[in-house]
């Protein structure tokens, strides 16, 4: 089973801090692609620009999107980091929910890991 590395990242593809910064540098990501697969990563839009945050609606769609790619692809494992909680000013209760429906091949940081599990307790 291959590993993809899932990072929040720009819609322009400007792959300059965080995350992104490394999965350029280690994961294969592409300066110009801000959606998607590229190399052993994954692209995950939380920002329109550099400097402008992405609303959670548009978030959703793309983190709804990647979710689909994963159960896609059973084969690979996906390690995702906490998007749209560093420079897009999001916190893990804002994002976590909307990876709740997660297939089996996708590794989510301990931090939406407790959101989801503190969401089902208080069911």
């Amino acid at each position: 089973m291959s590993d993809v590395f899932v990072f929040g990242s720009n819609r322009l593809g400007i792959h300059g801090a965080g995350a992104a910064l490394h999965a350029k540098k280690h994961f294969g990501a592409i300066n110009g692609q801000g959606v998607g697969r590229q190399g052993a990563s994954y692209a995950i839009p939380t920002k329109e620009t550099p400097y402008e945050s992405l609303p959670l609606s548009e978030i959703r769609f793309y983190v709804l999107e990647f979710l689909d790619y994963a159960e896609e692809h059973s084969e690979e494992s996906f390690h995702v980091t906490e998007i749209g909680c560093g420079l897009a000013g999001y916190s893990p209760k804002d994002i976590a929910p909307m990876f709740k429906y997660s297939p089996p091949n996708v590794n989510l940081p301990q931090t939406f890991m407790k959101v989801l599990d503190e969401t089902k307790t208080s069911q």
